[in-house]
């Protein structure tokens, strides 16, 4: 077989779809590495707030000294904001709670409406780029597969006028084609199971966001805290 077959070979072959198919693939795998690695350390900052923020603001003395330490451990922001809209919405249900239509409706109603519209908002932002990952771990291979496919027919329609064919000049040309396969599963690949820890890790974060959630509603309602945590 010539020695000249390989990558450099394949693409100076290729034709205008298999170029788009790599630097598609090649996007992909950029945007995939780049958040996997921004998601990695926004799930370090926070396995530090979930360790650190949770015991600052209970050990507080009182809620303004619980709310600045928080603010403090809490670099996500997320747990901390949770803790500021909970503290907002009752001291706004003290102060308004007999004027508008909001007249009648209890403390905890005011908390838990408060704390429900922060944790989904929390939950968009910790869930960011998921659909990204899942979408090139689903859609990578089938692209490589497409240009794998083209490739072996673009190699099939320069042989169409040859008197004979022997092995080697069909292997290396499908060969080479196959390398565009490769690259689909090259990027797929780390894209799924990136989305499979993230979506483990956002799980448990999601449990504690919830678990101090109802922390901060029988706080601010019956002055008792539920659990430890």
């Amino acid at each position: 077989m010539s020695s000249n077959l390989g990558f450099a070979h394949f693409w100076q072959q290729a034709d205008l779809v298999i170029h788009a198919v790599a630097i598609a693939l090649l996007l992909m795998s950029v945007l995939s590495w780049a958040l996997i690695v921004t998601r990695f350390f926004g799930q370090l900052r926070f396995n530090r707030a979930m360790d650190r923020a949770f015991p600052a603001f209970w050990n507080a003395p009182d809620l303004d000294a619980a709310l600045a330490a928080i603010d403090r451990e809490d670099r996500t922001g997320v747990f901390a904001g949770l803790a500021r809209a909970s503290a907002q919405a009752a001291e706004a249900h003290r102060q308004h709670a007999a004027q508008g239509i909001g007249a009648g409706v209890s403390i905890s109603e005011f908390v838990t409406r408060a704390l429900r519209n922060h944790i989904v908002h929390a939950q968009a932002g910790i869930e960011s780029g998921l659909t990204v990952l899942a979408s090139i771990g689903s859609t990578a291979p089938f692209v490589g597969l497409l240009g794998t496919v083209w490739g072996i027919y673009h190699a099939l329609v320069g042989l169409a006028g040859a008197t004979t064919v022997v092995l080697d000049k069909v292997a290396g040309p499908v060969g080479e084609a196959l390398i565009m396969t490769a690259a689909g599963l090259f990027v797929a690949i780390p894209a799924v199971l990136a989305y499979n820890a993230l979506t483990r890790a956002n799980r448990l974060v999601l449990a504690q966001l919830d678990g101090f959630a109802h922390d901060l509603h029988a706080y601010h309602t019956t002055g008792v805290r539920l659990a430890k945590g």
